[in-house]
Order: C-alpha cells, then structure tokens, then sequence
C-alpha cells in the first residue's frame, strides 16, 4: 500500500520505512521465504518480477496497459512451474479481450473460457488428421526408439511438401497448442488425443527449430515425448551444428560438419538446416566484412526464392530438392574459401574486408586499378582506421570520424583511387570501418 501525509499516525507508521518496504520486497522475491501471500493495491502489479509466484486473484476493474502488466506477474515459466492461475472474482474477461487485442500479437478473435478451448483443439485435431491422412504415424505410438525418431522426421519433412502445406500445419497447431494450455487438465481428452497432441507438437517444434531456432515451450509434453524430440534433433547432428553456428565457436566448415550434413536422407529438412547454417555464417562474416556478407546474403536468397518457388509445383521430384541443397552446400563452401581468401593475398582478414571494397567500386564504376596498389591501400586504409579507432567512442564524435574521413580522402589521392572523384569510396570505407569496430569492441 501507499500512504499519504492525511493517513492517521497508526494507520501511517504500521506501513514502516522506506526499507522496510524494501525488505519485503527481497523476502517475497525470495522462494524460501515465509512470505507467500501478499494482498496489493497498485504497487507490484507492474514491473514486479517474481518468477515463482503462480496465482493472482482480481477483485478490482482493471483495464488496458495495466491489466496486460498485471496478469504477467504470474506468466513467467521456472523450474517447476509451466504456467500461472488467474482467479477473477469481478469479471475481466471483456476488458482482457481487449487489452489483448491492443497491446499483444494474440491471434485468437477473443480470449476463450475452458469449454470453448476443448472445442478448439478437437477442432484443430480433426484438421490436422485431415492434413495427415496420406501419412503413416502408426511407428511413432508403437515402434521403437529408434522407429519413432524416424517417424518424426519423415513427419517433418511431409509437412513441407508445400509452402503452403506447411504454413496451414504451423498455424494448425499454434492455435490447437495456445487452445490446449487452458484446458490440458481437461477429462474431456482421450489418451489418444493427447498422444496426437504431443506428436503434432513434437513435429512443429523441430520445425520451428529448424527455421527459427529455439523450439517454442514444449512443457505441456511428458518426458517420453520430450526425450524423443531431443533425441530426433541430435541424432542427425543438427543441435550441435545450430550451436556452433551460433557462436561459430567450432569450425563449422570443416569436413567433419559437412559430412554431418550430407548424411541427412530427407531433402526438405536438409535444405532448412543449410539455409539456417548459411544465415548464421554469413552473419558471422558480415561483422568483418560488410560488404561480402551482403553478395552471400544475395546469392543464399535467390537459392531460396527459387526453393519457394518450385515447391508450389506439386510435381516437385526430390532430384531437384536434391539439387537445391547442392546449391547451398556449394555456397557454404564457396564462403568457406571467401573467408581464408586473405592468406594468399598477404593481407590479413580485416584488411581484405577494405580491400573487397576498393574491387567492389572499381568494379560497379567499370575503372582499371592495379592489383598490387590495391592491396597495399588497403593495408593503409586500415592502419588509419586502427589509428582513430583507439578512442572508445570515436563513431560517435562527428569530429573523429571527420579527421578520419580527410584522412581516407588524402591517402585515396596518394594512391590515385579512384581515377575520378567518386563520393561512394567514401561513404562504403567509413561504413566498413564502422562496421568492423562495432563488432571488434
């Protein structure tokens, strides 16, 4: 609670200190502590993290923003706890729907109660049974280990038959999923509901980690269901290569992880795993080298847009999956040999970036430059850059980085570059050499 100079002395002085206040802050936030129930006004209904807290009960109007604020107080996930309990006493559910609407990406028309959630995952059930019915799932409830990992990804790679194929199964089970966890208690489920549940489940979350990274919240499968999941992800060595593209902590290139790649039999799902390693390599590049990462990121689309493309053809023969994921291997080789480029040239990774850049100008403005004079600007370029760059904020001081850009101007006259006064020179070195300090810091 709150107090004010006009509360009566008991009433003011019972509230206690400042730190008072303080400490039961830290005692509620504290899972060991004694202190479990607290009854509020306004005060910790908004920017009050308590990640173990599970219920919150309304007995007061509350609308827009606020209300959004207050019922995540028990929305966050630990261990332990998948989700939280609203009890409302005066009847929130208008202005959540609205609240809903206004200030989050919820996609549901309205905020469903329990009984119209049942209906909707059996609805959501027989669409996708409807979209499964030319797939064989039996494997999946009655085989092995080992059979029931295979039918998961056979399931994966028959969702993407189509694009469109696959956007309808993503919604399907997004809106059966977000249905599901309002009422997943529910005696009104068979045990096969649920075993479907689980493998629709199952089959969008290694396709969400295949195209978006981490697989959405999965806690609502048992532990069997769960332990399939991660062993279907790591038995084709993909966890560990999305690790490692992520951090680029191992050598993705090495033959080792292209072997790994060139081993998975299912032509979609493989063509997802390349262009996800290509996009997080590239990534990796572009903080040394804009303007190389920005020709990969070119040539990855068009491979992929063409993908897109064909797959609308119900025709589509896996010879030419097949020669798609060629396409991207080849690139992720190609920038394999981008990026040990340098070594031959006598020049080291950053200065090949400024020299990539010189050959880009001379290139679009179709002007002759010697190989040898390019080379060696290139290296000077850098050691200008190095020189301005030892301020820690020098690409926010408009007078560094214009010492720096006179600087550029009068080595690029030294050297003759370019034969004609080119303002993009300019412009595409200083963005470079941003760039590289950015992601060097």
């Amino acid at each position: 609670m709150t107090r004010n100079k006009d509360d009566e002395k008991e009433l003011y002085d019972m509230l206690g200190s400042k730190e008072d206040r303080k400490e039961f802050d830290r005692q509620f936030k504290n899972p060991k502590s004694n202190f479990k129930i607290a009854i509020v006004v306004d005060m910790w209904l908004t920017g009050f993290d308590v990640p173990e807290l599970d219920t919150i009960y309304i007995d007061k109007p509350i609308q827009q923003h606020t209300l959004i604020q207050t019922i995540s107080r028990v929305n966050r996930v630990c261990e332990g706890k998948d989700k939280g309990l609203i009890v409302d006493y005066i009847g929130i559910k208008k202005n959540m729907n609205t609240a809903l609407k206004k200030y989050t990406n919820f996609e549901a028309e309205e905020f469903e109660g329990i009984e119209q959630s049942i209906i909707i995952v059996k609805d959501q059930l027989e669409v996708l049974g409807q979209m499964f019915c030319n797939f064989n799932s039996k494997k999946f409830f009655e085989g092995t280990p080992n059979e029931q990992l295979e039918c998961l990804n056979r399931a994966v790679e028959y969702v993407q038959l189509s694009e469109e194929f696959e956007t309808r199964f993503m919604a399907a089970v997004k809106r059966m999923k977000q249905a599901f966890n309002l009422c997943s208690s529910s005696d009104k489920f068979t045990d096969e509901d649920k075993d479907y549940i689980h493998f629709y489940c199952a089959v969008r979350s290694i396709l969400f980690k295949l195209t978006q990274g981490d697989a959405p919240d999965i806690s609502q499968m048992n532990a069997n269901v769960r332990n399939m999941l991660e062993g279907a992800i790591q038995s084709d060595g993909i966890e560990e290569l999305f690790e490692s593209g992520k951090h680029i902590a191992v050598d993705i290139f090495s033959d080792e992880y292209i072997d790994k790649i060139n081993a998975i039999q299912l032509p979609n799902t493989k063509i997802k795993i390349l262009q996800r390693l290509l996009s997080q390599a590239i990534d990796e590049f572009r903080k040394v080298n804009k303007i190389k990462s920005l020709e990969f990121t070119d040539r990855m689309n068009h491979i992929i847009n063409e993908y897109n493309n064909r797959r609308k053809d119900e025709a589509y023969a896996n010879e030419v999956l097949d020669e798609v994921a060629e396409q991207l291997s080849q690139l992720l080789s190609s920038l394999k040999n981008e990026k040990n480029s340098f070594k031959e040239m006598g020049i080291d990774y950053e200065e090949k970036a400024f020299y990539d850049i010189l050959f880009s100008v001379a290139k679009k403005y179709e002007f002759e430059y010697p190989e040898d004079k390019m080379v060696e600007l290139s290296k000077r370029i850098k050691t200008i850059v190095d020189d301005k760059a030892k301020y820690t904020d020098w690409s926010t001081r408009e007078d560094i980085k214009a010492n720096l850009q006179v600087d550029l101007i009068l080595l690029l006259d030294e050297f003759g570059y370019p034969p004609v006064t080119i303002d993009d020179v300019y412009k595409e070195v200083l963005e470079q050499a941003e760039n590289f300090k950015k992601y060097a810091e």
